[in-house]
């Protein structure tokens, strides 16, 4: 016979036997996995009733990550992000601007974004080199979905509202997904997508400048490619040469900056400098000559101070609802997965770890607090983060530093600034975004992986010739069928002895594998359920059809089918059914179905429907060699 597996509360030691634990309670599971899944790791919640002041400290350093490194914090370090501190307040000011007037909003708004954001985030957030403030697609986004229901021209102060109304929904999503640990959802914008639509929304961004690079007095608010195309020939006659002129020298002073930070890392600062520059020259060169007689309009007035708390600009009526709630779902998702992915990728350059799940928290609560303080969506851009882990910031204190000098612009400089060349601004968007076309990456995923390539040309082509959220959706829904692909057609393999081993591998991969006498050993490496159990029910019997056939020829025949169940993590009640419905064939066969390393999971949701009974507890192994072992036993006794 073959060994028997022990009863749960029996202790055996010998080989082939393998004990398993009675299934939880379900108040006992569903209070653990509650734990678990929810706040891994977290002291706050002990689940006993019980709050122990060690505890409570430990949960206040969880969630308020700055009670955890300011009181180590020395001078030394200080210095370090003053610095830094600096260095990305000289090109969050320019940015800013530039920015808000992408989004059709006063640019004192985007010096707004850049002084009470940073503050909340070093407060909550986990990542020590990110920098706080606005991006263009967001900026764009939020536009786009707005003007779907009020034109800025029409009426600016429920444009603004709205913008706010956005940014605050924006907010409670980012909380809400940190809070219940949902960042899966962030994980549906794959690399590939995130590649076509940040090259798609930099490439759109980059054509609606030619408006202020021209000096058009008149443009499309569309932002597909053909419209701005159209819209360009339409008005080709207030095309000012001065002002084309002036934008692309700004522009060539801009690349050429870039250019020296690429062959020379270490002068990165003369690219994180050279926005303040170009907005200082053209301020100067409207200080010296009346730019606007050349037809160069400038930014316009900017007051100092700081504006009232904007809680009562908030608008939700139903009848504008649907824009705010548009723009807030896909910026929070854009946001997200764009702060994670660079917070992520410069730590790893330090050899450390961020939360995820702490930095949905931490930028949920900067931009809810932000909505309420005349300021608009905020995230970590990619601009900013590199001039500040360049600049050599030792903590979140460097946000701390570029929100007193916003604050110190915004009560003393501000006017100042007022006589910004809009072409200055143009160019100093078009600088930023020619980077995030990353040719190479699209190159790469098209020799490496085509259905990635797609989906990224979808995202690219969608945004540039549709919308930002067509182009969005198809290359999501891409990524999404490709998702089901691989789940309803989980992979599936036959197992062969590797000579002289107690090794069981692929044949196909290991072609010398040894097929074992009137045995099928196959193994299943994914979760089984409603929506591929069909296909791993027809993928088991093919198998066995092939086998038979193939030891028919030889004079065998397949008398065991060894099921490895190690790489299947769960199982439902149709997976359940599936395998029910594979002994049953295969009885009707006179074939054995033998269970080989089912996990801890899948093992209790098998005795619970008493698919063990069924089978018999003699015949679930706790490995290959064991089952084989146990087969060979059989067969001799029979």
């Amino acid at each position: 016979m073959i060994p028997m597996a022990s009863k749960p509360d029996e202790d055996q030691s010998s080989v082939g036997k393998v004990s398993f634990a009675e299934p939880r309670s379900f108040s006992t599971a569903f209070k653990s996995d509650l734990k678990e899944t929810l706040f891994p790791d977290d002291p706050f919640h002990d689940f006993t009733g019980k709050t122990l002041p060690v505890k409570a400290k430990k949960a206040i350093h969880y969630f308020v990550p700055i009670c955890q490194w300011l009181p180590d914090y020395s001078r030394k370090l200080f210095m370090y992000d003053l610095l830094a501190g600096v260095t990305i307040a000289s090109l969050a000011i320019p940015q800013g601007i530039s920015y808000a007037k992408l989004a059709n909003i006063p640019p004192i708004i985007g010096l707004y974004s850049s002084f009470v954001p940073p503050l909340i985030y070093a407060i909550f957030g986990n990542s020590k080199h990110l920098a706080v403030g606005t991006v263009a697609s967001s900026s764009l986004i939020i536009a786009d979905a707005i003007e779907k229901k009020v034109h800025e021209a029409d009426d600016p102060q429920l444009y603004l509202n709205l913008i706010f109304t956005a940014t605050l929904i924006s907010g409670v999503i980012q909380l809400v997904l940190g809070v219940f640990r949902l960042g899966i959802l962030v994980d549906f914008l794959s690399h590939s997508t995130i590649t076509g639509f940040m090259g798609g929304t930099a490439t759109i961004i980059c054509l609606q400048q030619l408006k202020g690079i021209f000096g058009l007095k008149h443009f499309t608010t569309h932002t597909d490619v053909v419209s701005v195309t159209t819209a360009i020939f339409k008005y080709k006659h207030e095309i000012r040469w001065e002002c084309t002129l002036v934008g692309v020298i700004f522009l060539i002073f801009l690349l050429l900056a870039k250019q020296v930070k690429k062959r020379k890392p270490k002068l990165f600062w003369v690219s994180a400098i050279a926005p303040m520059v170009a907005v200082a020259v053209g301020c100067l060169f409207e200080f010296v000559v009346d730019v606007e007689k050349l037809g160069i309009a400038i930014v316009g007035p900017l007051k100092k101070g700081i504006n009232p708390p904007s809680l009562k600009n908030l608008n939700f009526d139903p009848k504008y609802i649907s824009a705010p709630i548009e723009a807030g779902v896909i910026t929070a998702l854009i946001a997200l997965a764009e702060g994670i992915a660079i917070g992520r990728s410069f730590a790893l350059m330090v050899n450390q770890q961020i939360d995820g799940n702490k930095e949905m928290v931490a930028f949920g609560l900067m931009n809810i607090v932000g909505s309420l303080t005349s300021c608009y969506l905020t995230t970590g851009p990619f601009s900013k983060t590199a001039v500040n882990y360049n600049a050599g910031c030792k903590s979140q204190m460097a946000n701390v530093v570029m929100s007193v000098c916003m604050m110190l612009t915004l009560f003393f400089l501000a006017p100042l600034f007022s006589y910004t060349p809009l072409v200055a601004l143009s160019a100093i968007i078009m600088s930023a975004m020619i980077g995030l076309i990353e040719y190479d990456k699209a190159h790469h995923l098209f020799k490496t992986d085509k259905f990635d390539f797609l989906i990224c040309m979808a995202a690219f082509l969608g945004v540039v010739f549709i919308s930002m959220d067509v182009g969005l959706m198809l290359s999501v829904g891409l990524a999404l069928i490709r998702a089901l692909l691989y789940v309803a057609r989980p992979a599936s393999s036959k197992l062969g002895n590797i000579g002289d081993t107690g090794l069981y591998r692929d044949v196909e991969q290991y072609p010398g594998a040894i097929s074992i006498p009137k045995t099928l050993v196959l193994q299943l490496g994914s979760p089984i359920y409603f929506a591929n159990s069909g296909y791993i029910r027809e993928r088991v019997l093919r198998w066995v059809r092939d086998e038979k056939a193939s030891k028919d020829s030889q004079g065998d025949d397949v008398e065991y089918v060894l099921l490895d169940l190690g790489g299947v993590t769960s199982i439902d009640i149709t997976g359940v059914e599936t395998l029910v419905e594979i002994r049953r064939s295969l009885e009707a066969q006179e074939i054995k179905v033998v269970i080989v390393n089912p996990r801890l999971e899948v093992m209790e949701k098998l005795i619970v429907t008493n698919f063990i009974d069924k089978i018999g507890k003699e015949r679930v192994f706790l490995s290959v060699k064991d089952a084989i072992e146990g087969c060979k036993f059989s067969l001799s006794h029979e």
